[in-house]
């Protein structure tokens, strides 16, 4: 309960943020450009809050946190007084127009370099690249235990969401990716992760798991932290800290490894040898595993055994000063604008499964996790989130700011504003996307959740 209440706070959180900065875009250059503002207004519904200001704008919070609007004087809506036809947004030059449209996404794009800045002033704790378990794809590219990686294709990486985010991209796009790794002895290699094996349906995060990468810092030790009395551990002699090497013969290296192995080799009534290590002797113990349910409502194959509570530990700091920060938080917009603007061309082309497409499920979920993680992490997020933001209001679909501009520079090009038919057939089709891309950002997040 507490994480649906965190997930809804946060969310709330973000969205009034950004939706403030992107709306104050548009009223800040409108007011530049001499417009009459009717109402600002952060949320949609029913006004929880108003009041007018000196300026003769009513600004509201409303209801309904899933955007705002800015509401400007305008001649298609109605009457305008003649003391106000100066101030009416129609009368302006196209250019003020274009202006005052951009504005918005614009001041998102800020804002999320603002953000970046402040992470990196703040400085991010984040793990260093070592890899604790190459399994999968990883294993195909010659990847082991202990390797720490360098660059991704050619890129410097030095934190595990460096790496994320180089292979997410990769991902997308089924490509073979080229990783320099450093091995213990300080021996480099360069290996290629073969990421056109992907299964071309399978969403993001589905794609990143079968890659088999698993930092070192999350690996859980195979270790027994309590036994369950009367279950087929205890019979079989199992004792807190014996470590658990082999499970019918299959190595196991860490607790998921453990958990994977149990599943693979257990049976009906099928005893297993399962080699532990007691106060640096092996020994071979025999068990039976009994298929239950777990605590989690899951079922499976169990010996009884509880493994220990460890928190990963971060063991590095993503920081810079604040002048070393600005041309940093631009390249890290850069980078993350390139990205998504690759994805979204390889959904479009279908090279890139929709299911990659997340709402405001995933975005409740994302902004309670990494408020959890820190204010570094958060404006990590925020500024991923903005950035998302101003790219998805350029795309020139009508309804969009990227659809208004798309009309304003037929306007500047041709000389004459494009009809009220055109126009009005343009909200229906661009409403119509709209809520198709909102139903399955929902019904990818509602999958999300099931699995």
């Amino acid at each position: 309960m507490s994480e649906i209440l965190g997930s809804v706070w946060w969310m709330v959180v973000t969205l009034g943020l950004l939706v403030t900065f992107h709306e104050f875009g548009h009223y800040w250059v409108a007011r530049r450009c001499g417009v009459k503002v009717l109402r600002f207004s952060i949320g949609f519904g029913k006004p929880l809050w108003k009041r007018v200001g000196r300026d003769g704008t009513e600004y509201v919070i409303a209801t309904i946190p899933l955007g705002g609007y800015v509401k400007m004087l305008d001649a298609r809506e109605g009457e305008v007084a003649a003391a106000d036809r100066g101030r009416e947004f129609t009368a302006k030059p196209a250019w003020q127009r274009i202006a005052i449209v951009a504005a918005g996404p614009a001041f998102n794009l800020l804002f999320a370099v603002a953000a970046f800045w402040a992470m990196l002033v703040v400085g991010k704790p984040d793990y260093l690249p070592i890899v604790g378990e190459a399994d999968q794809l990883a294993a195909t590219a010659g990847i082991v235990a202990g390797d720490r990686i360098e660059r991704v294709d050619g890129r410097a990486v030095g934190t595990w969401s460096d790496v994320g985010l180089a292979l997410a991209d990769a991902v997308t796009a089924r490509r073979a990716v080229t990783l320099q790794v450093r091995a213990p002895d300080g021996a480099e290699q360069t290996l290629t992760l073969p990421l056109q094996q992907l299964p071309a349906g399978l969403g993001s995060d589905a794609s990143m798991q079968r890659i088999g990468l698993v930092p070192r810092q999350l690996m859980i030790p195979a270790v027994v932290a309590s036994v369950e009395a009367g279950s087929a551990a205890a019979r079989a002699g199992f004792r807190p800290g014996d470590r658990v090497l082999a499970i019918a013969g299959q190595p196991v290296h860490d607790w998921a490894g453990l958990v994977q192995a149990l599943q693979a080799q257990a049976g009906p009534r099928r005893p297993l040898t399962i080699a532990i290590e007691r106060h640096g002797r092996r020994l071979d113990l025999v068990a039976t595993p009994v298929y239950a349910r777990r605590s989690d409502g899951s079922s499976g194959y169990l010996l009884g055994i509880e493994r220990a509570a460890i928190t990963a530990r971060y063991d590095t700091l993503q920081r810079k000063g604040p002048l070393a920060a600005i041309p940093a938080a631009f390249a890290q917009t850069w980078d993350l604008a390139g990205q998504t603007l690759g994805m979204l061309g390889r959904m479009v082309t279908g090279q890139a499964s929709l299911k990659n497409i997340s709402g405001p499920i995933s975005i409740a979920r994302y902004a309670n996790a990494s408020a959890d993680l820190g204010a570094a992490w958060f404006l990590y997020f925020l500024g991923i989130v903005s950035l998302s933001l101003a790219i998805m209001n350029l795309l020139p679909i009508p309804i969009l700011d990227g659809g208004h501009l798309v009309y304003y520079l037929i306007e500047s090009i041709k000389g004459s504003p494009v009809s009220e038919r055109v126009m009005a057939a343009g909200q229906y089709f661009g409403m119509a996307l709209l809520v198709a891309l909102m139903g399955l950002a929902f019904y990818n997040d509602l999958l999300r959740l099931a699995s």
